[in-house]
């Protein structure tokens, strides 16, 4: 029978009174680490080293209840922190906020790293430090990847390195990885390698209507998840320098991805080829430290249709309509099109100044000012049919460029508080050129009656925009007895339009379709008057441990309130399947619980027993529309019975879902059922060797994830009814997953 949440929330609960986080073992020790920060951040650790993780980085974060996981490619999920994601969330890599440049967001800042290249991560839920940079909403993740590693003074140089490999059933996923690591006293040197590479997963059963993808002689299995291949490699390479209390470094990193499907997209990434370049610098100013950095990116992206969905269109394609098998025909013609091949070129330059202290003084002062320059083309070359003679192009010269002060304090207030204040201020420009569609004659034939109206309302208007963001943080803890302690925050954030929000002009069909960010096969269209979104947001928290670090339990509330939330209105109208949509400021709520604990059950000879448990619950709710927001995740629960003895590791892990049917009714999001997995993992761990072998689905239970959007992953995905609507994209069936990592 499967595990209906409300049962799964009734164990947690029996497990609670003395609950939560067990204490260490030696397999615990050493690891690299996920850690939720609170507002006067005390780090929770969670789970994020086992070598048969996956592919995708942003998986490492979905254990934390308040965080999922919007569906995406497999190497380029995106994090979902209270129901706000994509660029409502801070991210930050290695001190650099990258951005995604892609009009489908196929390149995510945590695509740009490996699992294992993570030496260590933070999150922020709801409530996060001004100084990690503004233009966002609040909850922030923060990724180290290239970490110096120095040896000890006198020592001379030592080396030392890693090799990785793992391995899934679904997909036939193959990854490796390799580090090495050699330092002094005074210097240190760094290289990272990791490729990864799967082709399709399948569900637990059959979900789709057709095998037909609409290409001549290919078709899908009906329990194969079409367009969920990916090849990735990510290489870094880092050189650090201390002296004297100062430190230097250097990083360097490429990623090359020449495939990634989307099975919620109209297109697929084809090419991503992105270089990083990021020089810090750490000092002191009499008792105060001092941090310094500058950094740039070059990204060149492309997007077609790959092998799963259909490549030619036109009238001598023959068979047109929902997933038909088109032919070849005579390309760069008015009657067939040969795919329709997408390029956006980008590049992005970061500053930042920080100074903080005194050191060890029992308040301490932080102050900076921090800058982003970020430029973006993006244009579709001619491919035939409507599709020429022409480039069309979706963003000509995009400029989004911020500039930022803060000033942040902390330190003893009376009554025995530890107090957190911050203040943020941000101005944000943004701009776009003149566009154009592909043909730009009124003779016929071509697509001009479809773009020339646009192109010119667009080109004749005032483009440049300057937003003023003020923000500001106040957080509170108290301990209230013994092992108690509260937690409190209020927050004000701002966050302005993304270059596609804004200025993508075209309501034609066919190109709103390939701007769109969410995954539920809608097509976009921008506004230039979108105004930025400002967050009020509140949260409260209840800590309990006791004296020994054995039992321990943590409760959350939250609430955000968006002015100016940026949402869509439908401009086509069809009630039973996908419109175009124009983006558009509303207003919006959101509100939440987060429950989690351990309880130590054991130890002794047997080894150690523990059961962990945590339970989410989020309401989202447009307050213009009362329409449901989207990626708001319905109530969700995890528990896991976990035993260690020495090097071992045992895990029983069961997590319920329930049926998603508040949603976002403008998009004509499906409705989701409720869903129970459950999974077996084993690791072993010693200081030469990490092995681990798991069991995801162990029932092998065909389920849909609330987040995982319409499945867009085979047939005529150019047209807007070119596929089935109301097919959300399965989760993977049972899949055997292993990996291994020697240390040298």
């Amino acid at each position: 029978m499967p595990l209906r949440p409300r049962a799964l929330a009734a164990l947690i609960a029996f497990a609670l009174p003395p609950l939560a986080q067990a204490s260490p073992t030696p397999a615990q020790l050493d690891r690299v680490q996920v850690r939720a920060e609170r507002p006067l951040p005390q780090p929770r650790a969670v789970r994020a080293d086992d070598p048969a993780a996956g592919d995708d980085v942003a998986s490492l974060f979905a254990p934390l209840p308040g965080l999922a996981l919007q569906g995406a490619g497999g190497v380029s999920r995106l994090p979902v922190a209270r129901g706000l994601a994509d660029d409502r969330v801070k991210i930050a890599v290695d001190g650099m906020e990258l951005l995604a440049t892609c009009p489908n967001h196929m390149n995510p800042p945590l695509s740009s790293l490996a699992p294992a290249q993570v030496a260590g991560a933070r999150v922020f839920l709801g409530l996060s430090p001004l100084s990690l940079g503004g233009d966002s909403l609040g909850s922030a993740l923060v990724v180290d990847s290239l970490v110096p590693h120095f040896g000890e003074p006198g020592t001379g140089w030592t080396v030392q390195g890693l090799l990785g490999l793992q391995g899934r059933q679904q997909g036939r996923a193959f990854g490796l990885d390799l580090a090495l690591d050699g330092g002094d006293g005074e210097h240190a040197l760094a290289y990272r390698l990791s490729h990864a590479e799967a082709g399709n997963y399948r569900a637990a059963r059959p979900f789709k209507p057709s095998p037909l993808t609409g290409r001549a002689g290919h078709r899908l299995p009906l329990d194969e998840v079409g367009s969920s291949a990916y090849e990735t490699r990510n290489q870094q390479l880092a050189f650090a320098l201390r002296r004297d209390g100062q430190q230097l470094s250097l990083g360097l990193g490429r990623q090359d991805m020449p495939f990634q499907g989307f099975p919620n997209q109209r297109m697929d990434l084809t090419g991503n080829r992105a270089d990083r370049v990021n020089l810090h610098w750490q000092g002191g100013l009499g008792a105060f430290a001092l941090e310094g950095r500058l950094w740039h990116e070059a990204v060149r992206h492309a997007m077609d249709f790959g092998p799963d969905k259909r490549f030619w269109y036109g009238t001598a394609a023959n068979v047109p309509g929902l997933m038909g098998e088109g032919q070849p025909c005579a390309p760069l013609s008015y009657t067939c099109a040969a795919g329709m091949p997408m390029q956006t070129r980008a590049r992005s330059s970061g500053a930042r100044l920080q100074l903080e202290g005194p050191a060890d003084a029992p308040r301490r002062l932080r102050a900076g000012v921090d800058a982003l320059v970020h430029r973006l083309d993006d244009f579709w070359p001619v491919s035939g049919a409507g599709m020429w003679p022409g480039t069309f192009v979706n963003l000509r010269d995009g400029r989004r460029d911020r500039l930022g002060l803060f000033l942040e304090g902390e330190g003893e207030a009376p009554g025995g508080w530890q107090l957190h204040a911050g203040l943020r201020l941000d101005r944000v420009l943004t701009d776009a050129g003149p566009v154009q569609g592909y043909d730009t004659d009124p003779a016929p034939p071509g697509s001009w009656a479809s773009t020339a109206a646009d192109a010119a309302a667009f080109n004749a208007r005032e483009r440049r925009r300057t937003d003023l963001h003020a923000n500001a943080l106040l957080a509170a803890q108290r301990r209230l007895g013994e092992g108690w302690r509260l937690d409190l925050g209020l927050s004000r954030r701002s966050r302005s339009p993304n270059l596609h929000e804004r200025y993508a002009w075209s309501t034609w069909s066919m190109a709103a379709l390939m701007n769109n960010t969410v995954g539920d096969g809608n097509g976009y269209v921008g506004s230039p008057d979108l105004r930025p979104e400002v967050a009020l947001g509140g949260s409260a928290s209840l800590d309990w441990s006791d004296p020994a670090g054995r039992h321990g339990f943590r409760a959350s509330v939250h609430f955000t309130r968006i002015h100016d939330y940026i949402d869509a209105v439908r401009l086509t109208q069809n009630p039973g399947g996908f419109n175009v949509l124009r983006h558009a400021n509303q207003s919006a709520g959101l509100a939440g619980m987060e429950l989690t604990g351990t309880r130590s059950l054991a130890e002794g000879g047997t080894g150690h027993w523990a059961l962990e448990g945590s339970l989410a619950l989020l309401r989202g709710r447009n307050r213009e529309t009362g329409d449901g927001l989207y990626n708001v995740m319905p109530p969700q629960a995890r528990l896991a019975l976990v035993h260690h003895r020495g090097p071992w590791e045992l895990r029983l892990e069961g997590e319920a879902v329930r049926r998603k049917t508040r949603r976002s009714q403008v998009r004509n999001e499906p409705v989701t059922p409720g869903y129970a997995l459950l999974g077996l993992s084993a690791g072993y761990r010693s200081p030469r060797w990490d092995l681990s072998l798991g069991v995801e689905n162990l029932l092998d239970r065909f389920y849909r994830h609330p987040l995982g959007g319409a499945y867009l992953g085979q047939g005529a995905t150019m047209m807007l009814g070119g596929v089935p609507y109301g097919i959300t994209v399965p989760g993977p069936g049972r899949s055997l997953r292993v990996g291994a990592r020697w240390r040298f």
